[in-house]
């Protein structure tokens, strides 16, 4: 049984390593996301970023790997731009946005890098700094808030 997070004072919700989560103040569900616990920050698979005046930013979300017509686009405040090594060990150069993200009934405001992932089997990546105190990772299974469904744009 995980440990009640002082901090919160409630037990994080065990989630699988692959799951579908939802961005509701962005109109997107079920896309496909993996628990990443080897990664500190999270990033979501986007195309065409424009920086915009005031600190903004415009982009596309790619909801879907194989339906190239499942894409949304969002305007946001940047967070912060930071140098990130991505998994091939490349020093790249990135825009993070904030939003909330959903894992069944569980909500958590959350930053993510904007990243083309188009290479990638999940849509977006949960690193350490999203799952801390609120989510806890097994390995051994996946889509424990519910089954994997073709993601929806509102």
């Amino acid at each position: 049984m995980p440990a009640i997070n002082k901090r919160n004072q409630h037990q994080p919700a065990l989630i699988g390593w692959k799951e579908t989560i939802d961005l509701p103040d962005w109109g997107i569900r079920n896309l496909v996301a993996k628990a990443d616990t080897g990664a500190k920050s999270s990033a979501i698979d986007v195309r065409g970023i424009e920086m915009l005046p005031e600190g903004r930013v415009r982009f596309v979300i790619a909801a879907d790997r194989k339906d190239k017509s499942l894409k949304q686009i969002i305007e946001a405040d940047v967070v912060t731009e930071s140098k990130v090594r991505s998994s091939n060990g490349i020093l790249q150069q990135r825009v993070k946005v904030s939003t909330t993200l959903q894992i069944g009934r569980h909500k958590k405001k959350v930053t993510f890098s904007l990243v083309d992932r188009r290479s990638m089997i999940c849509r977006a990546i949960l690193g350490r700094e999203a799952l801390e105190g609120d989510f806890v990772v097994d390995s051994a299974q996946k889509y424990l808030h519910g089954k994997r469904r073709k993601p929806l744009l509102e």
